[in-house]
């Protein structure tokens, strides 16, 4: 019989550093063997969650859920390194984390993956997968003991408050959704959502504490190959997807405007970052995810996991834009034309490796004079705080991800000077096809700077400067680093 609840620390000092009673420690708790499978298992679970997201972002047109699926993806990735770290400490080397632990498991979210709309693949991952992690790290927490087990525990008091503002996120999303959605979808969807909660309890649950059933449904999509889409979709609120005919560059770096309506173009200039996660989603599915390779032809998880926070910083950038033009009253859907040329022109024409390489070479010419600082720069003498703040944090941020970008891409190469070249040539082989997009009715590249400007000057109570209001610089003769575009391209 345990005399523990005689034990008295000294002085009646808190024990244990404060980790939990004499009591609750004192009992059993999960064997090393039982804590690894439950976390090779909410490894698993991330990991797939975190792919999925990825594979569905470019191709989801509404830019609200473009964003969340940034933003949960990266927060899966942390998730899955904490996993991966703590399963490496457990006396679990090699990890084995690239085995499936069940293939019901898989196929639940082989479904979620391939769910046909937007609101089914909400609905498969904040009302039926994230809330089963959230059951399976709460068994968890209260199965093992928590002071043999501490750093698992400490792991689940970060990710839980996380996933909890996911669902909510999730929660919030398809309310929205199904405010306009028919009846009779909304009963298919439920019963497919019956389905997926089958298929949990045919595996045991997610964290295999449950029992296990035979029994389970058919698929509804993954009994189908899944066909990648890497074309990015966009919203109603971007009308006029090919339109290249303000170049934002142009105006930025003259000596001929004031910094104050720069700062409309730095606007303009965030919120089209939209474009970077795109192409990102890109390059990690197809790098790691459609290759079925853990380790994505010998590219560590940290490889992934950087690119996935990069990925979430440009969409943090987007939505430093979005906020921008809000403040100032600005309909930017009306007023500011926001195109997908460069997303759409580096996936479908390049592999992931050049699509990488265009990326980390425009990163580094964000660090020269015309770079980050001097946006900064703009932001700080325009008087406007807000235009500073957010290039403060916008400088930072490209600064770490010149850094991620050589960890992960220059160290490939003999030289800095050799990945740039091989950077800017992978850029110039992406062909904007700027006449054919204007002859065949995509776009007329209307310039929508006159309206934007028109417009902020009304709000402002000003008139236009006939000078500002004139800029007509496109995009036909120079990329955004103000490189010539050859007659080729």
């Amino acid at each position: 019989m345990s005399e523990i609840e005689n034990y008295r620390s000294y002085k009646g000092l808190p024990p244990l550093a404060g980790v939990e009673s004499f009591e609750r420690v004192a009992g059993p708790g999960l064997s090393i063997e039982a804590c690894v499978t439950r976390h090779k298992r909410f490894h698993y679970s991330c990991h797939r969650l975190w792919s999925l997201m990825v594979a569905r972002l470019t191709s989801e047109p509404v830019y609200e859920l473009k964003m969340g699926l940034s933003h949960h993806a990266y927060l899966l990735a942390e998730h899955v390194t904490l996993f991966r770290d703590r399963v490496a400490e457990m006396r679990h080397p090699p990890l084995g984390l690239d085995k499936v632990p069940d293939l019901n498991l898989e196929t639940f979210f082989d479904e979620i993956l391939m769910s046909e709309s937007s609101l089914e693949m909400l609905v498969g991952v904040y009302e039926v997968a994230l809330p089963a992690l959230l059951e399976g790290y709460a068994r968890h927490g209260d199965a093992t003991n928590p002071l043999v087990d501490a750093p698992s525990l400490r792991i689940l008091r970060i990710i839980e408050p996380e996933v909890k503002s996911m669902i909510h996120w999730g929660e919030e999303a398809i309310a929205a959704l199904k405010a306009e959605v028919a009846a009779e979808e909304l009963d298919r969807i439920d019963r497919w959502k019956g389905d997926l909660h089958a298929w949990l309890a045919g595996v045991g649950l997610i964290d295999g504490t449950g029992e296990s059933n035979a029994e389970v449904p058919i698929p509804t999509y993954s009994d189908k190959p899944w066909q990648y889409n890497k074309t990015p979709a966009r919203d109603e609120r971007f009308p006029d997807p090919y339109n290249m005919g303000v170049h934002a560059e142009e105006f930025l770096y003259s000596n001929e405007f004031e910094d104050r309506d720069k700062v409309l173009m730095m606007y303009y200039k965030r919120l089209r970052e939209i474009d970077v996660p795109e192409m990102m989603a890109s390059i990690l599915y197809e790098f790691v995810i459609a290759s079925g390779d853990e380790e994505g032809g010998g590219r560590p998880w940290l490889f992934y996991r950087d690119l996935t926070r990069q990925l979430w910083d440009e969409a943090r950038h987007a939505m430093m834009g979005e906020i921008g033009f809000a403040r100032l009253g600005v309909d930017w859907g009306t007023h500011v034309m926001i195109n997908f040329t460069w997303s759409k022109g580096l996936n479908e024409q390049l592999t992931p490796t050049e699509r990488h390489a265009v990326l980390w070479f425009i990163e580094q010419g964000l660090m020269t004079k015309t770079g980050k600082r001097f946006e900064w720069e703009v932001g700080k003498a325009s008087g406007d705080e807000y235009a500073e703040l957010i290039q403060d944090y916008d400088w930072a941020d490209e600064v770490l991800h010149a850094r991620i970008g050589r960890d992960w891409y220059v160290k490939d190469f003999d030289s800095v000077k050799a990945a740039a070249d091989y950077g800017s040539e992978c850029w110039d082989k992406v062909m904007s096809d700027w006449e054919a997009w204007k002859r065949d009715g995509l776009t007329a590249h209307r310039n929508w700077w006159p309206d934007l400007y028109g417009e902020v000057c009304r709000l402002r109570g000003e008139e236009p400067n006939p000078d500002v209001l004139g800029f007509a610089e496109t995009y036909a003769v120079s990329r955004a680093d103000l490189k010539r575009i050859s007659a080729s391209g």
